[in-house]
């Protein structure tokens, strides 16, 4: 009986102890686990917002560069037609039969719209390789928070 009541005492001290605002290891390494998931959890959700921000960017982009796109490839082509006819006449003076200078002028045109689209997607293709994929906040708060652990262990 003595034996219960002094268990029940160390059992009340320790109580007091862990109240009074002294933690016991078990429940320090509890918060810490708890505390490294949380900001694991915190991280990853700031990673998904990034991610869903830079997709829907593109993606509404991407649409209206389609959508422009094909505008364009119709205003192209009428132009083309135009000015393939125009260059044509230039061979007409030359003497050539009419179909061989609307050829020519067609040939002609062609060529040079080859070389400009050409030209234009290189350009834009170095562009695009230049656009950074990773989200530039997440990478600095995941840096920030190793170096916080790194202080705290």
């Amino acid at each position: 009986m003595a034996a219960t009541k002094k268990s029940l005492a160390n059992t009340d001290e320790t109580a007091m102890t862990q109240t009074n605002g002294t933690e016991g290891l078990p429940n320090l390494l509890s918060r810490l686990g708890d505390d490294v998931m949380q900001l694991i959890n915190s991280q990853f959700a700031l990673f998904k917002v990034e991610v869903k921000e830079e997709a829907s960017a593109y993606a509404r982009n991407a649409a209206l560069i389609a959508v422009g796109g094909v505008i364009a490839t119709i205003g192209f082509a009428l132009l083309n037609v135009a000015i393939a006819f125009a260059v044509s006449t230039l061979f007409a003076r030359a003497n050539f039969s009419q179909p061989a200078s609307y050829a020519l002028g067609f040939v002609a045109t062609g060529v040079f719209y080859l070389l400009v689209g050409g030209i234009l997607a290189l350009v834009m293709k170095n562009r695009l390789a230049k656009q950074q994929l990773v989200p530039p906040m997440t990478v600095q708060e995941l840096r920030k928070d190793k170096q916080w652990l790194k202080s705290e262990l």
